[in-house]
């Protein structure tokens, strides 16, 4: 290994002092990006949504040569005052899923819950974490996808700017901080900084540098004064399908009861039917 010779006398110490500030302000550049990044990244995850909402949306899927499918479900959200979020998603329509239910618990800590309940089989399973990859009811969005992520489950980094939709956004990328926690390898999140809504989220699978799906912001508007994204599409890069999903109808603030994020109620499709758009 070669040594590294420095002057002697003051030209050594400008020469120090010179490395050392500019060594400072590097770390202190990369400090204060790792700072930003985090912050948006919290500031996304905390963006003003009530707390609780009710929707009623429309899913469509659709691929080359094969007529649309269509199906209507029903979502409940509720952000509960420790730091947890529990999400109900029930579909409605077509016959042939109707029913079918998925349960999803994001903890104040550690890894996420979530549980589907299969009509036809009438019993209700919990999604082993390994299995978090799979497609949700044969769309394009995975079990991962439908749950909430916590922002301090990732390294966060800003690493450009771009216009997305006429609308110029940060772009941030993501990276777990433990790779057995999300099905991802990365993501890349087009930030609109006005709104805190994501404009368009690569996310990146096998290959670091090659995405295998993007989710796209649509159409958002405020309802009850709450920015609240209307229509969106999530893309496999690789075949090509697409599944889009419409909110019909969005409520908030309804006052939604602990009981009804439960796994009874998950299979008790009456218990929920009452507090239906």
């Amino acid at each position: 290994m070669n040594d590294i010779a420095y002057p002697s006398g003051p030209g050594r110490r400008l020469i120090l002092r010179s490395s050392v500030g500019l060594g400072i302000a590097v770390l202190g550049r990369f400090a204060w990006g790792q700072d930003a990044a985090a912050a948006l990244a919290k500031a996304v995850h905390e963006r003003p949504a009530g707390r609780d909402l009710t929707t009623l949306s429309r899913m469509e899927l659709t691929e080359k040569g094969r007529a649309p499918r269509v199906r209507t479900l029903v979502t409940y959200r509720l952000d509960r005052n420790n730091g947890e979020t529990a999400n109900l998603m029930r579909f409605l329509e077509p016959d042939d899923i109707a029913g079918t239910g998925l349960l999803s618990l994001q903890k104040a800590e550690g890894p996420s819950e979530q549980w589907l309940f299969l009509p036809a089989l009438d019993r209700v399973r919990r999604i082993a974490s390994d299995r978090k990859g799979g497609r949700f009811v044969g769309s394009d969005l995975y079990f991962e996808d439908v749950e909430e992520r916590r922002p301090t489950m990732d390294r966060h980094r800003l690493v450009g700017q771009e216009t997305v939709n006429g609308v110029p956004c940060e772009m941030l990328e993501s990276v777990p901080l433990e790779a057995g926690s999300s099905v991802y390898r990365r993501r890349i999140s087009w930030i609109d900084p006005q709104t805190a809504l994501a404009m368009r989220v690569d996310f990146f699978e096998r290959d670091d540098a090659v995405a295998s799906k993007r989710w796209v912001l649509d159409v958002k508007r405020k309802v009850q004064n709450y920015w609240t994204t209307t229509e969106s599409r999530m893309t496999d890069l690789g075949s090509g399908h697409e599944t889009r999903m419409v909110i019909q109808r969005a409520l908030y603030d309804r006052k939604l009861p602990e009981r009804l994020f439960t796994s009874r109620a998950l299979a008790d499709e009456q218990l929920e039917a009452d507090f239906r758009p």
